[in-house]
Formats: structure tokens, C-alpha cells, sequence
């Protein structure tokens, strides 16, 4: 699939999407996600690198597979995370374009 991110130039992330939820080492999900991330030399104080490299894998990469939902369009985007720490992490990413708006939305990631 050859297929960019609609509006990728719009793409956000709200910022308790990264500090209550990925970074989160008490979220019921997000827990387990930010072990590996904080492993890898994320924390917050540098939430804005997390942002931005999640950012620049919506605005590289293209996406692998969308899917329409009753909220919107959903799609994946498969990027790689180079960590603060130098290390490199395979990183799908899910974003969404509700259907009342233009501007991708970041809704998860899943470190691999």
C-alpha cells in the first residue's frame, strides 16, 4: 500500500496520550508499553523526542493498512523509533481521522 497519512502535516498527539498512557508506569495497558520505552531512554523529560519521532514515522512512512470504523478512519503506520539511548525500535503506530475532523490523531503504538 502506497498510501500516505491524509493530512499527515496535521497529525498530533495529545500530550496525556504520551505521559498518562505510554510513559505511564501505573496505566492498566500503557504500563507495559512504557517499561520498554523507558528502557530505551525515554521518560518525561523528554516527551517532546517521543513526540517528535512519532511525528516524523506519520509524516515518512506510508501507511500499511487503514480501516473504517463508526468513529472514523483508522490507520497503521509502521516506523522505527531511534531511542535517546542510540538503540532502534520496530514501532507500529495507530492513528485516526474521526469522522467530524481533518487532523490525523496518534491513538496508540506497539513497541515490538
Amino acid at each position: 500500500m502506497n498510501l500516505w497519512l491524509p493530512n499527515q502535516e496535521e497529525a498530533y498527539i495529545p500530550e496525556l496520550k504520551i505521559t498518562g498512557y505510554l510513559l505511564s508506569n501505573t496505566h492498566p495497558v500503557g504500563r507495559f508499553k512504557a517499561r520498554i520505552l523507558r528502557e530505551l531512554g525515554y521518560d518525561e523529560n523528554n516527551v517532546g523526542a517521543l513526540e517528535q519521532d512519532f511525528l516524523d514515522i506519520a509524516h515518512d512512512r506510508h501507511v500499511t493498512e487503514s480501516v473504517e470504523t463508526r468513529y472514523g478512519t483508522k490507520y497503521v503506520i509502521d516506523g522505527v523509533l531511534m531511542s535517546p539511548d542510540g538503540r532502534s525500535l520496530q514501532v507500529p503506530t495507530v492513528w485516526i481521522i474521526d469522522t467530524d475532523d481533518l487532523s490525523p490523531r496518534f491513538v496508540t503504538a506497539y513497541p515490538i
